[in-house]
């Protein structure tokens, strides 16, 4: 489990691990019922193409030369579609024109479930507060990582491939 969570939220009373639905998991030990389910976080990412390049940003928080898709959590009663082109808005500054469904994958190192798009875009780059830089990477050199978002780019050039597009960048 991957909560710290000591209490209650509804009844103030010490939580235990209890077995729920087939698992262990953190519940309450009065009568109250609650079940702290811990699942994963829906989290979106947009590998985000804006004339024919592939947008990598990195984050505040991230040491230098670290770079990855654009994310964010998908907001409640949202549709994942129009989460993610909000969050390529919200991030980058860009209208989206196309979003397509590249996978889903778990990322258990984080406790998340990514939900992963190829969005088109338009406009000029202009980053929030979250992220320090960016940078348009040509296809054809775009390369994916082992983990996380990094799936999703694997996937998204792989079906490329196999659909006989060509690498190149305009």
């Amino acid at each position: 489990m991957n909560s710290e969570w000591e209490f209650c939220p509804r009844c103030g009373d010490r939580l235990e691990t209890l077995e729920a639905a087939g698992r262990l998991r953190l519940s309450c030990r009065s009568s109250c019922g609650f079940v702290h389910w811990d699942n994963p976080a829906p989290v979106l990412a947009a590998l985000v193409e804006l004339q024919g390049r592939i947008v990598l940003a990195r984050n505040q928080a991230w040491a230098p030369g670290a770079f990855g898709l654009i994310t964010g959590f998908l907001e409640r009663d949202e549709d994942p579609a129009d989460g993610v082109a909000r969050e390529v808005e919200e991030e980058l500054g860009l209208s989206t024109s196309a979003v397509s469904l590249i996978g889903v994958y778990p990322f258990a190192r984080r406790h998340e479930v990514i939900i992963a798009y190829h969005v088109v875009a338009s406009g000029a780059i202009v980053l929030n507060e979250e992220l320090a830089e960016y940078r348009l990477i040509a296809t054809e050199k775009l390369k994916a990582w082992d983990f996380g978002t990094g799936l999703a780019v694997r996937d998204w050039l792989a079906g490329r491939a196999k659909a006989g597009t060509p690498a190149r960048s305009p």
